[in-house]
């Protein structure tokens, strides 16, 4: 892992609202019927150099509570919802493998970071993302305070 500084970026695409409560559950997940979604409705329509990114975002307390997260692109026209990443500092985790499950791996080890007694770093909660470099290697930036 490792902190960079990273500038404000658009991305748009489809937003759903949830909890992690509900996402460990499959009758009430969302996050997965999304992706669902973009990889068969708007992924096929992206150039081929667009870069495709998991926002989550309008959090309502911290990691038990309600947040928004959009699946869409830096160069898709067509979404019905944008959203902005906010500039500022961010703790990168690195996960390579099959998707989806280095998404959750790498999801895994950031929940085992902060929460570990004492992270060096603590969460901003404004916005987190997912970039997908490709098909077997992601980046999740965690912004921090």
């Amino acid at each position: 892992m490792k902190v960079v500084q990273i500038e404000e970026e658009t991305v748009n695409g489809i937003k759903v609202r949830t909890k992690n409560a509900d996402e460990m559950n499959p009758d009430s997940s969302k996050i997965s019927g999304l992706w669902q979604h973009f990889y068969g409705d708007i992924a096929p329509k992206l150039k081929r150099e667009a870069r495709v990114f998991g926002v989550y975002c309008n959090y309502e307390s911290d990691f038990t509570g309600e947040f928004d997260v959009v699946a869409g692109s830096d160069m898709f026209e067509g979404g019905v919802d944008s959203v902005t990443i906010q500039a500022g500092k961010y703790l990168v985790f690195e996960g390579k493998g099959s998707l989806p499950q280095a998404v959750i791996d790498t999801w895994s080890e950031i929940w085992r970071y902060f929460s570990s007694g004492e992270p060096e770093y603590v969460r901003a909660y404004t916005t987190d993302f997912e970039l997908y470099k490709s098909d077997s290697e992601i980046q999740i930036y965690i912004a921090i305070k």
